[in-house]
């Protein structure tokens, strides 16, 4: 069955990582991704997603008609930065491959979550 990863994280406070920072970060990310995908759990679709600045968000307005505004919702102090899509067993063996994801400034939470078949 395939899981949507979703890695939650404050893309305020990754911008003030030094780049020696960041770049130790992305390679313990990208050691994640050498650990797992030979083993044919992680599938096509992963992506990393720009900072909350170039994102806008459409709503239905109050006559039903869709308002377009910057940004995601901007209260929030975590956003989805990235998702990563896994097909594992059982929603379990997703959590335990996603509990080894290198949590770090920035991406400080995750989410699995079973992705929906309409076959």
């Amino acid at each position: 069955m395939k899981y949507a990863m979703l890695i939650f994280g404050d893309d305020r406070e990754w911008s003030t990582l030094s780049p020696a920072d960041e770049q130790d970060v992305m390679k313990q990310v990208y050691g994640w991704f050498e650990r797992w995908q030979p083993t044919g759990k992680i599938v096509a679709g992963s992506v990393e997603l720009q900072p909350r600045e170039t994102a806008k968000t459409v709503r239905a307005g109050a006559t039903g008609q869709p308002m377009i505004t910057d940004g995601p919702y901007l209260e929030l102090k975590e956003v989805i930065g990235g998702v990563v899509m896994l097909e594992c067993d059982d929603i379990d063996e997703a959590a335990r491959i996603a509990a080894t994801w290198p949590l770090a400034a920035g991406m400080s939470a995750l989410e699995v979550r079973p992705v929906m078949s309409r076959e």
